[in-house]
């Protein structure tokens, strides 16, 4: 006999979960940089779309076809009987929805950690793998009636099962693909890549804030009966509170620590008490789920530090820290604070016990797979993008995307050997030598006066570059002594009236003036011709669209901060 009442519960949590697709796609192209959006956002989408099919076919049937203690069954497009794990006045159509959902969601952790660098086929491989196997092995032991839930282990809606599973295989992809270009210096300290929209990165913190109430609270799979209500209240209030207590502790940590409280931090912090409280908000009481948070709180910046400076693992959204650390954290905290049973309740340690057999276990297993699924990957088709593709950005590089900013944000010229111009009588665009693909024209100013302190000439450089071309001129400029130079974003073209720059939805898209960086540089102590020379060297490819340097006398430069002219305004004793 159905219930009403159950089922729309069932499938309300489950529209919920599926949001929180939205909510991910959002956090990691925000937190992530703008040449990168379209990628993410398109991982995220076929995530869920890869995986609906494959759990269909597939892993539904692993994970609840059968009550072996470590697999289930093969059970292809679900056509067994279901009725002895069936939710009490659920369907078999609305459970399957329920749990192709929580599926999705463990695949769709890992690409924040892997973005900016991997191959989207790749990615659709692995995505492939973690929903037909990886993911509903481990969740068959933990719910679908394996040997870990014949113990007892206790992971009400999925703090191991679904996101440390994803924050493993985060990890596991992070570290097997390297960290992004430029990550670390030469003496391997951390630099920060800043992502490039905040708003979105919150935006996405909310959403998925909002969803975990379904996340959590529909897991109850029912809403009928007294003790179903009140439990369903308190998840609620659990899920709430272990969120808002973690991001109050993390905002406290980063003001005491850097001296001001990291935005970014605090957003993810969140998402650290919503994933740690996930295994035990059935069973902690309120002051528990603070307990959990303030930990998670804790955990996070200490693991994200630990992760990105200590192992050297890239994670750009967190995720490794978020889902995998916290994930483990709250599912042995439940073994700890569960009113019933938990060692701080009287319980003893045989529950806290089993806490910890699950996680490992499960650890174990997830590493193990994904490692293989990784390493073959790396093998055969690949898993990282080359250096050149990860500079231009993958937006342009994987789906021919020059932007997923239109009108707000520039690409990076991508112009391949022999393409198409839009000025056809234009030469093409052929190798050429450096002398001419990099032209220095010298403009001399109208009777110069002698520099005002040193009577040395003051020389000035426009070098116009690629944008992707900027960093390592940018490096260059140091390390041959410049110490100073502004860097502005222009649009431009030269005679071949821009460019073809791929398609979108099919159709051209072309650009007349095309994104570049001006860099200007005064110098007076270091050689101009070494400064040509280096610029020249890094930016030269052969190709039309290398750049253009000019370089003009200097009558005088004023520092206004003291008053001094000409040499002595151009360095800073201090």
């Amino acid at each position: 006999m159905y219930s009403s009442v159950n089922t729309i519960w069932v499938l309300v949590g489950a529209a919920l979960v599926f949001l929180m697709q939205a909510g991910f796609a959002m956090c990691e192209a925000g937190f992530t940089r703008a040449k990168n959006t379209g990628n993410i956002l398109m991982k995220n989408l076929m995530d869920f779309c890869i995986g609906t099919p494959v759990y269909w076919l597939l892993g539904f049937g692993l994970m609840f076809a059968g009550g072996g203690a470590l697999i289930g069954g093969l059970d292809p497009m679900v056509q067994g009987d279901y009725a002895a794990i069936l939710p009490e006045g659920v369907p078999l159509y609305a459970y399957l929805i329920f749990q192709t959902v929580f599926c999705a969601t463990s695949a769709t952790i890992v690409s924040g950690s892997m973005a900016e660098r991997t191959k989207f086929v790749s990615y659709c491989i692995y995505s492939f793998c973690i929903s037909a196997f990886i993911y509903p092995v481990s969740g068959h032991w933990i719910w679908g009636g394996g040997w870990l839930s014949d113990l007892g282990f206790h992971d009400f809606a999925g703090s191991t099962a679904v996101h440390m599973v994803g924050g493993i295989c985060a990890c596991i992809g992070a570290a097997t693909l390297g960290p992004r270009l430029g990550k670390y210096d030469k003496d391997g300290k951390p630099r920060a890549i800043l992502g490039h929209n905040l708003s979105l990165g919150a935006l996405g913190v909310f959403i998925l804030w909002f969803c975990w109430f379904g996340f959590n609270g529909a897991s109850t799979v029912s809403m009928t009966g007294d003790d179903t209500l009140v439990s369903a209240g308190l998840i609620f209030v659990n899920t709430n509170m272990s969120a808002a207590v973690a991001c109050c502790v993390t905002m406290l940590y980063t003001w005491i620590r850097y001296k001001k409280p990291d935005v970014g931090m605090t957003m993810n912090a969140a998402l650290a008490g919503l994933v740690a409280v996930t295994a035990g908000c059935d069973a902690v009481s309120v002051g528990g789920a603070a307990i959990i948070g303030i930990v998670a709180g804790l955990l996070l910046p200490i693991s994200v530090n630990f992760f990105d400076s200590v192992l050297k693992i890239d994670d750009p959204v967190g995720a490794i820290s978020v889902h995998g650390v916290c994930g483990c954290a709250g599912t042995l905290l439940t073994g700890l604070l569960a009113v019933d049973g938990g060692v701080f309740y009287g319980g003893g340690f045989r529950f806290f016990g089993i806490q910890c057999l699950g996680v490992a276990a499960t650890a174990v297993w997830t590493i193990v797979t994904i490692t293989i699924v990784f390493q073959v990957l790396k093998h055969t088709v690949g898993l990282r993008v080359s250096p050149e593709e990860e500079v231009k950005g993958l937006d342009i590089t994987e789906h021919g995307l020059p932007t997923a900013y239109g009108g707000f944000a520039f690409a990076y010229d991508d112009t391949p050997d022999g393409a198409a111009v839009l000025n056809p009588a234009a030469p093409a665009a052929a190798p050429v030598p450096v002398q001419e693909a990099v032209p220095v024209e010298v403009v001399s100013a109208p009777a110069p006066e002698e520099a005002a302190s040193g009577g040395l000439k003051m020389t000035k450089v426009d070098i116009l570059c690629k944008m992707e071309r900027f960093d390592a001129l940018k490096r260059a400029m140091f390390d041959i002594g410049i110490t100073g130079m502004t860097a502005v974003n222009v649009m431009g073209c030269g005679e071949q009236r821009g460019k073809t720059e791929g398609y979108f939805r099919g159709a051209k898209v072309e650009a007349t003036m095309l994104p570049s960086i001006q860099v200007s540089i005064v110098v007076c102590k270091v050689p101009v011709r070494l400064v040509v020379e280096t610029a020249k060297k890094v930016l030269y490819t052969g190709h039309i669209g290398d750049g253009k340097i000019f370089v003009y006398d200097v009558e005088n430069v004023i520092k206004v901060r003291t008053g001094e002219e000409g040499y002595d305004a151009l360095q800073d004793a201090e």
